[in-house]
C-alpha cells in the first residue's frame, strides 16, 4: 500500500470576473445529512475530509500558477492514493492500516469474488498431481475469463514450477498458483500520484452503465479526503440525465460542477480547465459520455476532448482513465485494447467485481494489455472503492 500526503496551505486567489460568453453551472449547497454522516467503512474513517472548496466560476485563461511547495506527510495513514513529496515524485510507504480496518476489506472482497474463488479453490481438495488436475484448472481459469493467452502462459509455468521444485501435494500446487498469479498481476498495482501538477487533469471515459459516473463521485470524496480541492466537467452531454447526476455528486461533496446546457463536451473540459487554473484548483476531474468502442464517430470525439484539453493546459490530460464493469468478462479486454488506442489509457477502475464478477479478467489484461489498474470496487458505497493490491486480490481468489 501506499500513503497519500496532503500540501501545504497555498493561498486562493481571487476570482476575475466571470466572462459572458462562457457558461457556468454552480452547484446548490450540499446535502448536511450526506455530507456530515461520518464513513461506515473502518478503512475509509482514516480519513478527515477538508473544508469544502468555494464553487468556482468559469473565467479567463490565465497563466499557469507556480509548481506547488513540496508535500507534508499526512499524520494518518491513508493507502489508497500517495501525493509526491518532493518534485521528483519520491513516493513513501505508509503504516499499515490495523488488522481490524483491512478485514473488513478483505473480507468484502473476498465475497465479491466467491464465484471464482469456488471453482479454483475446490480443485486441490484432495486432488493428485496429474493432468486430470491440470484440465480441471484449465476450465477453471478460462470459466473465470482469464482469457487463452494468460491461462496457457500459467499452465506452463506451473508445470515447470511442480517439476522444478518437485512438488508433490495438491496445496503445493495452489501455493505454487498463488505466486505466479501474483507475479503475472503486480505490474498492474500503481499509486494514483497527486501533486505533481497544478491542476492534475484527469479524464474518465467508459461504456454506458460502467458505474463512470458514480465511480467519479467517489474519487473526489476520496481526493477531498486527501486534501485535495476539486473541480467536475459535466462533459458527458449525450446521455439524458447524465448532467443532473453529476450534479448530484457535486452537491454531496460540496464541489463545483462546471456544465452547460447542450454545450460541446470539449468546449466544457476546456472551460473546467481555465476555471481550475484561476482558482488553483488541485484536480480536475472531466465526465465524458459513455460509448462503445464500434462506435467510431464517438471515440473520435473522444480524441478531439482530449486535444482541446490540451490547448488548455499543454501538459493535460495528466490521467486518462477507463472505468470497466467487472461483469462483463472478456469485453472488457476488448474495451481496454479499443480505449487504449484511441487515448492512451494511464490507468483502469474495475467496478461491480461482486455477485457474478469472474475475478479473472484481470489476469487477461496483465497479459496481453497491462494497464495499471487503481482502483477496483465491490459494492456501490464509497467504502467499496479500494486501490488495488496483486496480493490481496490473489488471495481473495485463493482463500
Amino acid at each position: 500500500m501506499f500513503s497519500f500526503f496532503k500540501k501545504k496551505p497555498k493561498d486562493t486567489p481571487a476570482p476575475p470576473a466571470q466572462t459572458a460568453q462562457e457558461t457556468v453551472a454552480p452547484e446548490s449547497a450540499p446535502a448536511p445529512a450526506e455530507t456530515a454522516a461520518p464513513q461506515k467503512s473502518s478503512w475509509l474513517n482514516l480519513f478527515k475530509k477538508d473544508a469544502a472548496p468555494a464553487p468556482v466560476e468559469t473565467v479567463e485563461p490565465v497563466e499557469a500558477p507556480a509548481p506547488a511547495p513540496a508535500l507534508a506527510p499526512v499524520p494518518e495513514p491513508a493507502p489508497a492514493m500517495v501525493a509526491e513529496e518532493e518534485p521528483e515524485g519520491e513516493i513513501v510507504p505508509a503504516e499499515p492500516p490495523p488488522p481490524e480496518k483491512k478485514q473488513s476489506w478483505l473480507q468484502r472482497l473476498k465475497a465479491g469474488l466467491s464465484k471464482t474463488s469456488s471453482n479454483l479453490t475446490t480443485l486441490f481438495v484432495g486432488a493428485k498431481i496429474d493432468d486430470d488436475l491440470y484440465e480441471e484448472l484449465e476450465s477453471a481459469l478460462l470459466v473465470s475469463d482469464a482469457g487463452v493467452e494468460a491461462t496457457q502462459f500459467l499452465l506452463d509455468a506451473l508445470k515447470k514450477k511442480v517439476k522444478a521444485e518437485k512438488l508433490t501435494e495438491a496445496e503445493q500446487v495452489k501455493t505454487a498458483l498463488r505466486t505466479l498469479l501474483i507475479e503475472m498481476l503486480t505490474p498492474l498495482q500503481k499509486p494514483l500520484v497527486l501533486g505533481r501538477e497544478q491542476p492534475l487533469v484527469m479524464m474518465i471515459a467508459g461504456v454506458n452503465g460502467a458505474g463512470k459516473t458514480t465511480t467519479i463521485g467517489k474519487l473526489a470524496k476520496h481526493l477531498q479526503a486527501h486534501h485535495q480541492s476539486v473541480l467536475l466537467a459535466a462533459g458527458d452531454t449525450f446521455r439524458a440525465a447524465a448532467r443532473e447526476q453529476l450534479a448530484i455528486w457535486g452537491q454531496r461533496n460540496n464541489v463545483t460542477v462546471i456544465a452547460q446546457e447542450s454545450g460541446d463536451p470539449a468546449a466544457v473540459a476546456f472551460d473546467a480547465v481555465q476555471s481550475a487554473r484561476a482558482k488553483n484548483v488541485d484536480v480536475v476531474m472531466v465526465d465524458t459520455a459513455g460509448r462503445l468502442p464500434t462506435q467510431l464517430h464517438l471515440m473520435e470525439e473522444l480524441k478531439k476532448i482530449k486535444r482541446v484539453i490540451a490547448k488548455g493546459m499543454a501538459t493535460a490530460p495528466h490521467e486518462i482513465l477507463l472505468v470497466i464493469d467487472g461483469n462483463t468478462g472478456q469485453n472488457a479486454l476488448a474495451q481496454v485494447k479499443a480505449f487504449d488506442d484511441a487515448l492512451q489509457l494511464t490507468g483502469l477502475v474495475i467496478t461491480k467485481l461482486d455477485g457474478t464478477a469472474k475475478g479473472g479478467v484481470l489476469a487477461a489484461i496483465a497479459k496481453t494489455r497491462p494497464v495499471p489498474v487503481y482502483f477496483i470496487g465491490v459494492g456501490e458505497t464509497i467504502e467499496d472503492l479500494q486501490p488495488f493490491n496483486a496480493e490481496e486480490f490473489v488471495d481473495a481468489l485463493l482463500s
